[in-house]
């Protein structure tokens, strides 16, 4: 038996990393099944170049847990470890690497995820465990041997025999603060999590817990929408059938390779961000992928896998590194391509798509100015009917006519909820205007970045203002009142208590609404924005709504009102003419709106009497 101290200047160097890494501490599973899988493909490859002439076998790694010895062992056959071989990647340079590890991160913030990348991965073990043992046979003509450490920098190392032959097991002796890990389902779920797609069966409990060749490390032409598909099952089991997907596969000037799948979105917007799972060599790393896929497609659903992303630097470092960089404008780049070819070979299919596309391509458009170059070109605006869909170049040719300004602005003329402003709707159509849908949580920055990027180009929300003033303002104050008839209207809507509230007469067509009632573009947007939680915004959210009271002064209504001799009635019906505008921006509520509806039916009342 050779006993002796690993060769560490630090005295006991467990604690510290305990203590550093405990954060992190389920990690150790993934470190030492990742060796495991190393040790089996080493195998492989020695056996392809005719370097390991003996017979493979069936190449697998094996958990197993025994809770009445409280151990959990890690086993595969793969190459194995001669005495010698032990003596050197244990004892020597996993050590060497731990202290360049400390010695660069000493006093960094606890719970950095770097194990396994400095030499650390078998260590993890002593995270959990009391006692770490190694039986180990190499695959070359030598003696197994087995190796104990209890944590401190002492060992012993002799020859034994290993049942099962050739391969390795590491036996960890669960200590008592990490009894967790003795639990099946516990570990089953870890697994899951870490190992589900490793390329060398993994078991446990008698059962393979990963898929060896997952859809991601084949070639698109050997994969079918099916298989496309039920891969998306395999890692969303209770999601909706995505809509479309990507394929990514690039050699040069990195390595990556991924799937990456558009999810349905539906209107209650209850996205799931975080759905996107980062790989190296098919080995789970993490679920925050936001330093490399950028931000504004972060909504997206599935796996991207390369081992050119630094993992053993600082978060800061990641950001900053030029493959991150490249990686992230590769993704960029192939999302735009993909739905410009579905607008271009499909404007079917893509506009049947577009309530969830739409949500995608204008927080692309807005974050990203090469994405925006790409998007204004399949970017389309979905008419109030939902009965067709221009792009920006297409509106601009149908509305030129009669949508540019006297600033030479073209008006893009929006509703958020066309059920809402129907009345609204209907009389900028009746003026031959074209309305589009603009409903999204994002519409509200979107239309305000794309007027500074667009060129002449102005969005009006279809209730900003009267029908006749949404292109120009029209001065035209022409209506059939008399002198005397509009003095005593305006002293009737004078009576109303108003608060921000302007009130204007206008000579509208007959058939216009009594009362209308709209707010500013502009400060209506902007509350708009701070509604969704716009940056910087939330002050604008309890400013008080400015309303702009247009009345009808040609509507037939109010010569029948200023006929009637008694002044009380005449208030009250004036009153709900208001009232009833207000209802119908939303702007009615409280005390006010019980008002109305107690005036309301003394009205009804007084009328039948």
């Amino acid at each position: 038996m050779q006993k002796g101290a690993i060769r560490v200047q630090t005295e006991n160097i467990f604690p510290i990393i305990k203590k550093f890494l405990y954060s992190d501490h389920e990690i150790f599973i993934r470190e030492l099944v990742s060796n495991a899988v190393d040790a089996t493909q080493k195998l492989k490859t020695l056996a392809s170049v005719g370097e390991f002439k003996g017979e493979l076998g069936e190449l697998a790694i094996t958990v197993k847990l025994d809770k009445g010895k409280k151990t959990l062992t890690i086993s595969d056959n793969g190459i194995g470890m001669t005495a010698e071989e032990v003596d050197k990647y244990i004892n020597q340079v996993a050590f060497s690497g731990a202290e360049e590890f400390l010695d660069k991160y000493k006093g960094q913030n606890e719970g950095t995820n770097i194990i396994g990348h400095f030499g650390l991965g078998f260590y993890s073990s002593f995270m959990v465990s009391n006692v770490v043992e190694i039986i180990t046979q190499s695959h070359k003509d030598a003696p197994a041997v087995r190796w104990e450490c209890d944590g401190s920098p002492e060992y012993t190392l002799e020859e034994t025999t290993r049942e099962a032959g050739r391969g390795t097991d590491i036996i960890m002796h669960i200590n008592e603060e990490s009894e967790e890990f003795l639990d099946e389902h516990r570990i089953k779920t870890i697994l899951e999590k870490f190992c589900k797609f490793l390329p060398v069966p993994v078991k446990y409990e008698d059962n393979q817990i990963n898929n060896t060749h997952p859809a991601w490390t084949k070639k698109p032409s050997e994969l079918t929408t099916e298989d496309y598909q039920n891969f998306y099952k395999e890692l969303y089991p209770f999601s909706e059938p995505p809509l479309f997907w990507i394929h990514l596969n690039v050699d040069y000037p990195f390595n990556l390779t991924g799937i990456l799948y558009f999810p349905k979105i539906n209107k209650s917007y209850e996205i799931q961000k975080d759905k996107i799972s980062l790989y190296s060599n098919q080995v789970f790393v993490t679920d925050e992928v936001k330093d490399i896929v950028p931000e504004f497609l972060m909504l997206l659903h599935g796996v991207i896998d390369s081992p050119d992303i630094p993992l053993n630097v600082s978060r800061s470092y990641l950001q900053g590194d030029p493959n991150v960089k490249k990686i992230s404008s590769y993704i960029t780049k192939k999302v735009a391509d993909k739905l410009d070819e579905m607008f271009r070979n499909d404007r079917k299919g893509f506009e049947e798509k577009w309530e969830s596309i739409g949500l995608f391509a204008k927080y692309g458009m807005m974050t990203d100015d090469k994405f925006r170059e790409k998007g204004n070109k399949f970017l389309i605006l979905e008419d109030v009917d939902a009965s067709k869909f221009y792009t920006l170049d297409e509106y601009k040719q149908e509305t030129a006519a009669i949508q540019t300004n006297k600033e030479e602005k073209q008006v893009i003329l929006y509703a958020t909820n066309p059920v809402q402003q129907d009345s609204y709707i209907t009389a900028a159509k009746a003026k031959g205007y074209k309305v589009v849908k603009l409903d999204s949580l994002v519409d509200a920055a979107f239309l305000n970045q794309m007027e500074t990027h667009w060129e002449k180009v102005q969005f009006t929300r279809v209730d900003a203002d009267i029908a006749d003033n949404l292109i120009d303002k029209d001065e035209n104050t022409t209506h059939v009142l008399t002198e005397d008839q509009e003095t005593r209207l305006k002293a009737l809507f004078e009576k109303i208590p108003q608060q921000h509230v302007k009130v204007e007469l206008k000579g509208l067509s007959a058939a216009s609404q009594p009362v209308i009632v709209t707010r500013p573009e502009f400060m209506r947007r902007m509350k708009d924005m701070a509604a969704v939680g716009g940056s910087g915004m939330s002050w604008y959210a309890n400013m008080p709504d400015e309303i702009n009271m247009t009345v009808n002064a040609n509507h037939p209504i109010y010569q029948q009102i200023l006929k009637e001799g008694n002044d009380q009635l005449q208030e009250k019906q004036i009153r709900n003419l208001a009232d009833l505008a207000l209802l119908s921006q939303n702007l009615l509520t409280g005390a006010d709106l019980t008002a109305f509806v107690t005036r309301s039916v003394e009205l009804m009342g007084e009328k039948s009497n």
